[in-house]
């Protein structure tokens, strides 16, 4: 029981090392090259931005195909799915980013 105490305490002190500046130092450490990480607040903007790109394609893609201007088939089925396969993906991101939320809101210290 107090091996668990001990490590629990050791996790707790290494996570708030980790706040404030440290969290810079400790993500560079962690990238293979000199440049600064991005924050995952921009990841997460950038990847929302993407999906909605896709989306946009799709509904143009679909469009074009329902008033004959051009676009195939297999195009229009190619668009929709990526952005069927892109929402899926940011779906189950977000899922997990709130399991894990959840998961952290619920430990006892």
């Amino acid at each position: 029981m107090i091996p668990a105490i001990s490590s629990m305490t050791s996790a707790t002190q290494a996570l708030q090392g980790l706040s404030g500046a440290g969290a810079g130092n400790a993500a560079t450490s962690i990238g293979s090259s000199g440049a600064s990480p991005t924050p995952f607040s921009e990841l997460l903007t950038d990847a929302v931005g993407q999906v909605d790109q896709l989306e946009t394609q799709a509904h143009t893609a679909v469009s074009g195909l329902m008033t004959g201007s051009g676009v195939d088939v297999h195009q229009a089925m190619i668009a929709t799915q990526k952005a069927s396969m892109a929402f899926e993906l940011a779906l189950a991101v977000r899922n997990k980013a709130v399991q894990a939320y959840q998961q952290v809101i619920g430990m006892q210290f």
